[in-house]
């Protein structure tokens, strides 16, 4: 999972976020980042594999916002190994994600993408999701601000 996110990040963000910050991603410390999250139990994980390797995953659960009613999910994290992108993984993880989330009781679903991350806006947006209403918010990577903003999507049945 963590060999699968430096490298996604590294692909989809490079020229948005610093080179140096991209080339600094740690291993190491993204695979203890991750063991801790999933060991927190508020996350569940949907792994795509292809003969034993792992090709993509998505991390999902309660949406974390303030503003959230309990029935609304959230998308956390999803990524697909760059060297396969857009065959179909991405679109299948989202599909039993969906699947998941309704069989837990959400009936919608929300996201965080950075406004600079166009492919992935067009993957979302493409999934059902819309942009939302609510104020964009600001994430720092590498020493500088990023803005990122809300889409949200009713989950199919």
């Amino acid at each position: 999972m963590a060999e699968i996110h430096i490298s996604a990040w590294r692909a989809a963000y490079r020229g948005v976020f610093p080179d140096a910050y991209l080339a600094a991603q740690s291993l190491a410390e993204r695979e203890a980042w991750w063991a801790e999250v999933i060991a927190g139990g508020k996350t569940a994980v949907l792994l795509a594999k292809s003969a034993d390797t792992l090709r993509g995953w998505l991390s999902f659960g309660a949406c974390r916002d303030t503003d959230a009613p309990s029935s609304q999910a959230e998308l956390w994290a999803m990524y697909v190994a760059p060297d396969i992108w857009s065959r179909g993984i991405g679109r299948t993880l989202w599909h039993h994600a969906q699947q998941t989330m309704h069989a837990q009781g959400f009936t919608h679903c929300s996201l965080w993408v950075l406004a600079h991350n166009a492919r992935a806006i067009r993957f979302y947006t493409a999934a059902g999701f819309q942009l939302d209403v609510c104020p964009p918010k600001s994430i720092e990577r590498g020493g500088q601000c990023f803005e990122a903003r809300r889409y949200l999507c009713v989950l199919a049945t």
